[in-house]
């Protein structure tokens, strides 16, 4: 390990204890904001700390080892000392590598809550239907993984899925979980409707949307135009009666969220400013990023809407990551929200993004 790394290591180690010793002052729990921050960075050094600490004692084993080794008469004990000390010296630069990683930082919105949106693309009324299936498949995820969701806004399809809809997804890590789904969804397979079985393929585009809180994003009201207007869809007698349903337009972007699923008006506006919320704050996101470093923009997890990120083929029961290059034969089991292997192995590839980056 080079010493500016054991130097930082060793700073974070005492800023761990000093955390840990204020969260012992008794006093502490009359301020409840300030032990949840405690709380928040102890956890966040916990598992560096003891790795380092596995660290340390495995190159002190090693060492001890080879001392050993090196003063050992019988050739048999000669050769095990010398052989521990290998291994517990590949256990150390195992450990070197997992607390570079552990260093890199996190993105400070993966533990926020999600706006999933799902749109229907190319493909007619296929498209529609792979956009439900899509929701389907996130549905389970969700129950996968303890996530709750919360429906925002939707519009039917005919010919059943969805030409849009948008969900809240609340849970821990929701954002760190799902924002690697953003981008293009591509579908081969011969649709229901399809009587010479010719294979067709259709797109849906998955936006992912960190929630932003009022405090994270200061929005001008004065920016909003709103309008009210007759809902046209379901959701009980009175929906088509009053004018219940809310069109935002934020005028400096022209960006448009529209919501009427509710009976209230209130409820659609609530539901609208929110999506309006997390748009906004993805459009600060993306232009920071940009200016950060374009390269970044291509990396894995930019979240890219109009990257087309992976194939999902009936025909061979296999599905394709193309920002990794990862193929998995278990079809089924991924649309019933088996997503693991994929977020597990993009995570990777981001943080060795982040590190070679040298952030």
């Amino acid at each position: 390990m080079d010493e500016t790394l054991q130097s930082r290591l060793e700073d974070i180690e005492r800023t761990f204890g000093e955390v840990e010793s204020d969260m012992l002052d008794p006093n502490i729990h009359d301020e409840p904001n300030v032990y949840a921050d405690l709380s928040r960075r102890h956890s966040e050094l916990k598992a560096i700390v003891e790795d380092f600490l596995l660290w340390k004692q495995a190159i002190s084993d090693s060492e001890e080892a080879a001392e050993l080794a090196a003063v050992e008469d019988d050739p048999e004990m000669k050769a095990e000392f010398a052989k521990m000390a290998d291994e517990r010296s590949a256990a150390a630069d195992r450990l070197v590598e997992d607390l570079r990683f552990g260093l890199v930082p996190k993105d400070p919105d993966d533990t926020k809550d999600v706006i999933l949106e799902i749109r229907a693309g190319v493909g007619g009324d296929e498209a529609g239907i792979w956009a439900g299936d899509l929701m389907r498949m996130y549905q389970r995820f969700a129950e996968r993984h303890n996530l709750r969701m919360e429906p925002l806004s939707t519009s039917d399809a005919e010919a059943g899925g969805y030409k849009e809809i948008s969900v809240a997804v609340k849970g821990k890590g929701a954002f760190g979980q799902l924002k690697y789904e953003a981008g293009v969804h591509r579908v081969q397979r011969v649709p229901k409707t399809e009587s010479q079985g010719r294979v067709h393929t259709s797109t849906a585009t998955v936006a992912v949307l960190p929630e932003a809180e009022e405090v994270e994003l200061e929005l001008d009201m004065n920016d909003v135009r709103v309008d009210v207007y007759r809902s046209s869809g379901p959701g009980g007698q009175s929906v088509n009666t009053t004018d219940s349903a809310v069109r935002l337009t934020h005028e400096p972007t022209g960006l448009v969220v529209s919501c009427q699923d509710e009976k209230s008006q209130l409820q659609n506006k609530e539901k609208a400013f929110r999506i309006l919320r997390a748009r906004l704050y993805e459009a600060e996101r993306e232009r920071q990023a940009a200016e950060y470093s374009e390269h970044r923009r291509s990396q894995v997890g930019t979240g890219n809407r109009s990257e087309k990120i992976r194939t999902y083929n009936y025909k061979d029961n296999r599905v394709t990551d193309h920002r990794i290059g990862l193929t998995i034969k278990q079809l089924g089991s991924i649309l019933d929200g088996d997503l693991d292997e994929f977020v597990t192995q993009l995570q990777t590839e981001e943080m060795a993004s982040r590190l070679a980056e040298g952030e």
